[in-house]
């Protein structure tokens, strides 16, 4: 265990799990992450090591199979698996947010039918909000879903789709005006379904294609999808919680959780490009001494440090907020901030003192120099999470009178 990181206040079990995680990504993720990445090769071996190890149930209560651990903990261990390879971290990621939109908002049916086997990762989920035509303005979502009889029927394309060919099981958020007011606010006529679908890529059901992996600068391995639904039937029942027009706070509440994880793999990967610095400064020479003894190295180490310990702190801060029960919205916003924008600067310093051999695909940083810029995006740009902190803030401090 290194000096950095390190979290006060954790149980024997927390402590005991994320040593666990700890040594599975130092003995079956590092050693293969950068050829892995490189091939864009899905990590079939490391995902089934996962779910030996029960990290697709860590969240989901004990009585589905899961271990019905906190958020604290499963930040804690998407931290350790974005230090391997953040590409792992989210392929359990959005699996874990569609497990939580279910243990907190679906009916008994739908928690018995699909948690159980989420639980042991036999069923996997993905998440879907975002279109070609927009990113952060959710409430401009065309796709839509069209009452007929005792089914839905959905036609529109989404984007975006961590997980879209291997999942199983996909919440996808629509548009279902029927029951609302035309003028009522957008936000208020959504709604998320469960769509049930074979893995892999082309016609994955009828109605329902997934067309193939979108070719990224980083975060390979894991696949990023389109999802085009043409005249796709789904039940009545299929809606999450069994009703229309609650589709938005759902998912709202799932991506304020998986804000909270966005900033653990920050802090993994900063983590990890820190340990490369650290180490490459002390075995690279110029002018007769280690490159680590020159003060500009060491003024480098020390921000990047102190960089990974704030964000570190912010990260398990609004876990344990959203564990307490309490809104963390503000906090997770924060957190998703400032680990997003610290990770990148903490890459590109280690980047820096690797100097020429930071450029060459034979060292590790160079993976980590093009996935660190994902996390700026996922989740939330940082225009999105300040506008959020922005209000809230507003909300608190708002002058009486």
């Amino acid at each position: 265990m290194t000096r950095l990181a390190r979290t006060d206040g954790l149980t024997d079990v927390q402590q005991e799990i994320l040593s666990t995680v700890r040594d599975f990504v130092d003995k079956e993720i590092l050693p293969v992450a950068t050829e892995l990445e490189h091939r864009d090769e899905y990590p079939t071996q490391i995902v089934e090591g996962l779910k030996e190890l029960g990290l697709f149930g860590l969240m989901i209560p004990e009585e589905y199979g899961g271990l019905g651990e906190s958020l604290l903990t499963y930040a804690l261990c998407v931290e350790e698996l974005s230090r391997g390879w953040m590409s792992v971290s989210g392929i359990v990621n959005t699996h874990f947010i569609v497990a939580y939109m279910l243990k907190q908002h679906g009916t008994r049916e739908q928690k018995d039918a699909y948690l159980p086997k989420m639980a042991l990762g036999e069923v996997r989920g993905a998440f879907s909000m975002s279109e070609p035509a927009l990113g952060s303005d959710v409430s401009a979502i065309t796709s839509k879903a069209v009452r007929d009889g005792d089914e839905y029927v959905l036609t529109g394309q989404k984007m975006w789709l961590t997980n879209g060919g291997t999942s199983s099981l996909v919440a996808v958020l629509v548009r279902s005006d029927e029951g609302h007011p035309q003028d009522a606010p957008p936000h208020r006529s959504m709604t998320t379904f469960l769509i049930e679908k074979e893995p892999g890529f082309g016609e994955v059901r009828p109605g329902l294609t997934i067309p193939g992996k979108i070719d990224k600068m980083g975060y390979k391995g894991v696949d990023t999808t389109e999802m085009i639904m043409d005249g796709l039937r789904l039940p009545a029942a299929q809606a999450l919680g069994g009703t229309t027009g609650r589709g938005f706070y759902q998912m709202m509440d799932g991506v304020e959780v998986g804000r909270v994880n966005v900033a653990a793999r920050g802090c993994g990967v900063a983590r990890r490009a820190f340990e490369l610095g650290i180490s490459y400064a002390q075995q690279r020479h110029t002018f007769g001494r280690p490159i680590a003894e020159h003060q500009a190295i060491q003024f480098k180490l020390a921000e990047m440090a102190t960089k990974v310990e704030a964000a570190h702190a912010m990260m398990v801060n609004a876990a344990r907020k959203k564990d307490s029960g309490e809104r963390n919205d503000l906090e997770a916003g924060m957190a998703k901030y400032l680990a997003s924008e610290y990770c990148k600067e903490v890459v590109e310093d280690a980047f820096r003192i690797h100097g020429g051999y930071g450029f060459s695909k034979e060292y590790e940083i160079e993976r980590l120099y093009r996935e660190a810029p994902m996390l700026l995006i996922g989740e939330g740009t940082a225009e999105i999470q300040k506008m959020i902190i922005g209000r809230r803030l507003l909300e608190e401090y708002r002058l009486q009178g």
